[in-house]
């Protein structure tokens, strides 16, 4: 495993309302300076990917949850 945080990213991603796809968060790391494409995002949800301490702040932010929460802490 490269990551803690796959599962939850890609659970993050489908309780938002309305759902965010992985084309929506991409656009929503690249407003905050992180550029990524599908595939990225598709290694991350399967933990195929690292994630940085940089890129991990950004996904939290850009999914409105926790840093914590992403890496499956209280």
């Amino acid at each position: 495993m490269k990551n803690l945080i796959g599962e939850k990213v890609r659970e993050a991603r489908r309780k938002c309302n309305p759902k965010i796809s992985q084309i929506d968060l991409i656009a929503r790391l690249a407003i905050r300076g992180i550029y990524m494409d599908s595939t990225s995002i598709s290694k991350i949800e399967s933990f195929r990917r690292p994630v940085s301490d940089i890129e991990l702040v950004a996904i939290a932010d850009a999914l409105n949850v926790n840093i914590l929460w992403l890496l499956g802490r209280k």
